[in-house]
């Protein structure tokens, strides 16, 4: 136990959760304000479900696509460096758009970038610490993925508390995207300079459809259960609109705007606090035990939507719920996938557990969204209500049969 304490927090660990952190303090600031952009230019809620939802299918495709690739590279980091640039350019290219659909246009180039980067960046932390330690080293990785989720909104929320009129939002959200670009950057840069690439990996030669079907059995049960969840798992930007339906009626339109980002802003210290707590905890006491209660947290926060609560107290605790959901469910969905696959597909593993989450946020988020706009909230949150209850206990079976 000792060894294991004393080596898997190396200089590859902290350079890619540098990466994280800087990726996220990027896209993330401006997605915190992306909402409210695109309600000045006149974009319903479905425009954001489809936002959403096509740039988390094209994602998808592309972790599907990186993680094979990744697999049959020798050096997988400048790949990732490029993709980690591509969607740091694109968060900026958001405040160029006159109307929602160029939003979408660099919304999707942008996460397709996300995709592709993501089983490769996976993959090098997987392979940079023993097994006994996948649930700190990848606790750890969100954790600082998630401070740069808080950085990021906080400073939005700066600049939209301290300069935005109803004259000058536009001008403060494009202000907002142009900032964000400069951390999605320098992340690129970081991978590139800090982290190392193993030397004596096996590089993999397979074709893509070998390297699915190598893909153990164990590892397919476990994929169907996040398939299920993940359809009803829609992005919780959403939850930043529906604080802002709630809100406005007794706080206005302005005060709303700003107590949504905040709370967006506590959605992600959340996620940061709780990263590396259930990575460390899940370690000694099992990662099943500790992704199936996250689960079961998911289920809660969406039976409180399904009331549309108004009280500022209980949207707070649904984004307190959101943010301790994602929590476990980020570092411990990858540490147990990097426990039921075998090293030589590895990278396809982990961009097949990337692509199904992405297709599952692209339907949750498609139908959420369309729900709410033809019928209403209470709706749209009973659907995901269904779906993540379903994958609980399809991911609880799966991994059961696992072990």
């Amino acid at each position: 136990m000792t060894r294991v304490k004393q080596s898997w927090l190396t200089r590859d660990v902290v350079g890619l959760a540098l990466n994280r952190f800087l990726s996220d303090f990027g896209h993330e600031a401006g997605t915190a304000v992306l909402p409210l952009f695109l309600t000045l230019l006149g974009a319903p809620p479905f425009a954001l479900g489809l936002i959403e939802a096509v740039s988390d299918g094209l994602s998808s495709a592309f972790k599907l696509v990186g993680g094979w690739i990744g697999d049959r590279l020798k050096d997988r980091r400048g790949f990732a460096a490029v993709a980690y640039a591509v969607t740091g350019v694109t968060t900026g290219m958001y405040g160029l758009a006159s109307t929602w659909l160029g939003v979408l246009a660099a919304r999707a180039v942008g996460w397709a970038g996300r995709g592709f980067r993501s089983p490769l960046h996976d993959s090098l932390l997987a392979d940079a610490v023993p097994s006994e330690a996948h649930g700190r080293a990848f606790g750890l990785d969100e954790a600082a993925d998630t401070l740069g989720a808080i950085g990021g909104p906080a400073v939005a929320l700066l600049l939209v508390t301290a300069f935005a009129t109803d004259e000058s939002a536009l001008s403060v959200f494009q202000l907002v995207f142009l900032l964000g670009m400069v951390p999605g950057i320098l992340a690129a840069a970081s991978i590139m300079f800090f982290v190392r690439e193993r030397p004596n990996r096996t590089v993999s030669a397979r074709s893509f459809g070998a390297a699915l079907s190598a893909l153990p059995l164990r590892f397919r049960r476990y994929l169907i259960g996040i398939a299920i969840f993940g359809a009803g798992d829609f992005s919780h930007t959403l939850l930043i609109l529906y604080a802002v339906t709630v809100l406005s009626p007794n706080l206005g339109a302005e005060a709303a705007n700003s107590l949504a980002i905040l709370l967006y802003t506590v959605h992600n210290l959340f996620y940061a606090v709780g990263a590396y707590p259930f990575g460390w905890l899940a370690d000694r006491i099992g990662k099943r035990t500790m992704l199936i209660a996250a689960y079961c947290l998911a289920v809660l926060m969406n039976l409180l939507l399904v009331g549309t609560p108004s009280a500022v107290l209980l949207v707070a605790l649904i984004f307190v719920l959101g943010g301790v959901v994602y929590a476990a469910q980020q570092a411990l969905e990858r540490a147990i996938a990097a426990d039921l696959v075998d090293e030589s597909v590895r990278s396809t593993g982990f961009g097949a557990l990337a692509a199904v989450n992405g297709i599952g946020d692209f339907i949750s988020s498609l139908v959420v969204g369309a729900l709410w706009t033809a019928f209403s909230p209470s709706v749209a949150f009973g659907y995901s209500l269904l779906m993540t209850a379903l994958g609980t206990a399809a991911i609880g079976y799966a991994l059961r049969k696992a072990r």
